[in-house]
């Protein structure tokens, strides 16, 4: 189903994952460091090698999408612009599922956990910022769903690989806006045949939340999050 570079992506992806969780631990308890300054620079590294290899990994699949479908830079923003926009929209729908029907606490460990590790060093921005987005855009939109999407209808196609990219945020209280964040990636990505766009309005969302949740005054924030507008990253 997938091709030989694509397996190598998964397992790089995996490897990182697993290197990221548990080299800290290891970190802590031999050298007795802080586990968030374990977890933070272990984070930092992984992610940029991870990124790293799986963009040389997919050079050949970013040369030919380029080759196929030229946008202009002009129509790339302007694609960002409307992705980042539905993405607001749904993220809103989601939330009000949520709390209105489903009792949940619109509050996001992962969201807090990355907002707290950005505060102790502002490295680790580069995670939710930059290569987060292009790790994920790259696997789940541009591998999973783009595989998927010759072999079954768009909506199929988007479930799968977007449950797939909200279990693995590992907070699986919110789901449902992770997967609804999925769908617009997914939309996005079939209506311009790049996978640079998803990977912007990732990258977008991602940095707003992160600098909302630090510069936006707590009173204000908590006022926006009554409004039922809440700023999720993926």
């Amino acid at each position: 189903m997938f091709p030989k570079r694509y397996w190598f992506v998964f397992l790089t992806y995996v490897l990182m994952l697993l290197v990221t969780a548990f080299v800290p631990v290891f970190i802590y308890f031999i050298f007795t460091v802080n586990v968030f300054e374990a977890a933070l620079y272990t984070n930092v590294v992984g992610f940029i090698i991870g990124t790293i290899i799986v963009l040389w990994l997919m050079r050949k699949d970013i040369k030919e999408e380029n080759n196929v479908s030229s946008l202009s830079a002009g129509q790339i923003i302007g694609w960002t612009a409307l992705g980042v926009l539905l993405a607001w929209i749904v993220q809103i729908i989601a939330v009000n599922i949520e709390i209105e029907l489903l009792g949940i606490n619109p509050t996001s460990e992962n969201t807090e956990l990355i907002v707290e590790l950005t505060k102790l060093n502002p490295i680790f921005f580069l995670i939710p910022a930059i290569t987060a987005p292009i790790l994920e855009e790259l696997i789940f939109r541009k591998i999973l769903f783009g595989t998927l999407y010759k072999k079954m209808n768009f909506f199929l196609a988007a479930i799968i690989s977007s449950s797939i990219f909200g279990v693995l945020h590992m907070d699986l209280t919110h789901t449902l806006i992770y997967v609804s964040m999925g769908f617009v990636f997914a939309y996005i990505y079939v209506k311009t045949k790049r996978v640079i766009v998803p990977i912007f309005v990732h990258m977008t969302l991602n940095t707003v939340t992160v600098l909302g949740q630090i510069f936006i005054d707590p009173e204000q924030l908590e006022q926006i999050e009554k409004s039922m507008f809440i700023f999720f990253g993926g």
